[in-house]
């Protein structure tokens, strides 16, 4: 039996979210029917470094299987793309050992948060740029996020749905980059809570436009009060943008 790791992109626009669900087309559901057809109808669990919302896009999510099927890693890829639809697409598949697990043995993983700023919206990417007509205070923007990186309790970042208990994570990175009128937020860290990404993408937004001050942020985390924080942005605008493990390092 090998372990087989693989690494997908996705537009998330037209599923339900990653995580297969009693009803709604999601990512797990569509490739695990696509691989259950390629082992001639016997089922095959994928197992991910994470899910994604409903709207939510991968550049690099990560997911492993079990197979007694002996297929080298450029083959799979191509068989795998020539079945699945062309809003999943198969980067790369590699033979792993069978300690390896992709959400496990994950070390950090990096998301992107993607904005158009300008006045007119933008027909052509209204589904993978979150619209924001606002002027924003990108240095005072810039100041909010130094709070951020460290080892921290993120209560006040993470969905009152959440269901895990300890909400502790480490926030390696986190930037501000501007592109004529794309600003993506680039943040690394250990691991995220529900909506974290989301939230801390939202209060930024608001000390952008000067409803908060960057001075403001240590309060939040140390007080770990949802209420504290700011809105969440949609789901459109982010990104899983890459999973890091030990054995391939950045």
């Amino acid at each position: 039996m090998a372990r087989m790791k693989v690494t997908v992109a996705y537009d998330g626009t037209d599923f339900a979210g990653y995580q297969i669900q009693p009803s709604g087309r999601t990512v797990q559901g569509t490739i695990q029917s696509v691989l259950q057809k390629m082992h001639k109808g016997e089922a095959v669990q994928i197992s991910a470094s994470g899910r994604t919302d409903a709207g939510v896009h991968a550049v690099g999510q990560v997911f492993h299987f079990d197979t007694e099927m002996n297929i080298p890693g450029d083959a799979w890829v191509k068989a795998l793309n020539a079945m699945l639809p062309n809003d999943i697409v198969i980067k790369r598949v590699e033979e792993v050992t069978n300690s390896f697990h992709s959400r496990f043995s994950a070390e950090s993983k990096e998301y992107h948060y993607k904005l158009l700023v300008r006045k007119q919206p933008d027909v052509f990417r209204r589904n993978h740029l979150y619209h924001y007509p606002y002027p924003l205070n990108i240095q005072a923007m810039q100041s909010a996020c130094v709070s951020f990186i460290g080892t921290h309790d993120f209560t006040s970042f993470s969905s009152a749905r959440s269901e895990v208990a300890d909400k502790v994570r480490t926030i390696y990175s986190l930037e501000l980059l501007e592109e004529d009128e794309v600003l993506t937020f680039k943040i690394k860290g250990s691991g995220f809570l529900y909506n974290m990404v989301r939230i801390i993408v939202g209060t930024l937004l608001e000390v952008g436009q000067g409803k908060r001050t960057p001075d403001e942020i240590s309060g939040m985390i140390a007080a770990k009060d949802r209420a504290l924080a700011g809105k969440t942005a949609p789901a459109h605008g982010l990104y899983l943008h890459q999973v890091n493990y030990q054995e391939n390092p950045e």
